[in-house]
């Protein structure tokens, strides 16, 4: 009998031990009634919007305005660079700005992509140097 009340006494302390170590969840109004201030935020996980991965912003958008042409370029430079500054001197082609970007041998490209020759995407306003100088551009990727 002493072992059946002591067991008695120990699941009631453990229960009792148990229901108040559990949160009670009163609400800040509750709080505010008995002059308390408020209970903190409580974290929550995220939501599947939340947790989606964040895109990156591009340098460009990714597809050529109607006044530009898309372009497959060997190289790209400004007219501040030497080997294209003595191109366009050549040419008699006179750039406004330094900092304008040019591609050099330029074609349109085959497909999606351009090929391993002319790596360089570009999108140009001023293609009309027949493929040698392209003025204008802006670095873009076809989709």
């Amino acid at each position: 009998m002493k072992f059946t009340s002591a067991l008695f006494i120990a699941l009631s302390a453990v229960a009792t031990t148990t229901v108040s170590a559990s949160p009670y969840h009163e609400t800040n109004g509750e709080r505010f009634a008995r002059g308390l201030p408020p209970l903190p935020p409580q974290k929550r996980s995220g939501t599947p919007v939340y947790a989606a991965k964040r895109g990156s912003a591009s340098s460009s958008p990714g597809s050529c305005y109607s006044h530009e042409t898309a372009l497959c370029c060997a190289s790209t430079g400004n007219s501040s660079h030497s080997t294209l500054a003595w191109l366009l001197e050549l040419l008699q082609i006179d750039v406004p700005a330094a900092d304008v970007l040019i591609g050099q041998t330029c074609a349109e490209p085959s497909g999606k992509s351009c090929e391993s020759s002319s790596p360089h995407s570009l999108c140009c306003n001023d293609n009309g140097h027949g493929g040698v100088i392209a003025l204008g551009c802006r670095t873009c990727s076809f989709h």
